[in-house]
């Protein structure tokens, strides 16, 4: 049997889930995403050479304001009250890793606030290495591990 969307009505009209009567729970999302760069642009990060400034620091804070501002980019997501937003980064020869998570005692999952925390720290690294690096590319974003509410837990592309 097919699973139903959610977000719409019986109707097929857009709707916002009622998660009103759910008990709230301890909930946890984590996410990992990359971008891949030349190897050069990756030791002006690392050397924190880049004329913008401190790349990583500013792609942490950007992270963690975008998932507290994700009820206010995505249409349908309810507005959260997260209690953490972690954010690592992972250098490597061509590319770095960005993983967020993101926890939160409510009703609710948490996995759209590390998705958006992840892609707009993601967005920062390229937006201030674009002057270097234009041959940049983000990919591989998704969403890894997921605790918490009735789902229980599930990981998945742990790998990579």
């Amino acid at each position: 049997m097919a699973k139903k969307l959610t977000h719409l009505d019986a109707q097929g009209r857009l709707r916002m889930v009622d998660v009103g009567a759910k008990k709230p729970s301890q909930r946890l999302a984590r996410v990992r995403g990359e971008i891949v760069m030349k190897p050069e642009t990756v030791q002006l990060i690392a050397a924190n050479k880049v004329a913008k400034g401190n790349v990583l620091e500013a792609a942490r804070l950007a992270g963690i304001m975008a998932a507290k501002r994700t009820g206010e980019l995505i249409p349908l997501c309810h507005t959260l009250n997260l209690t953490a937003v972690d954010i690592e980064f992972a250098v490597g020869e061509d590319r770095v890793q960005v993983e967020v998570q993101a926890r939160i005692a409510d009703r609710t999952g948490v996995e759209m606030e590390a998705l958006v925390g992840a892609s707009v720290a993601l967005l920062t690294i390229y937006d201030m290495c674009k002057a270097v690096d234009r041959s940049m590319v983000i990919s591989q974003v998704r969403l890894v591990e997921k605790r918490g509410g009735k789902s229980g837990t599930y990981l998945r592309n742990e790998g990579s």
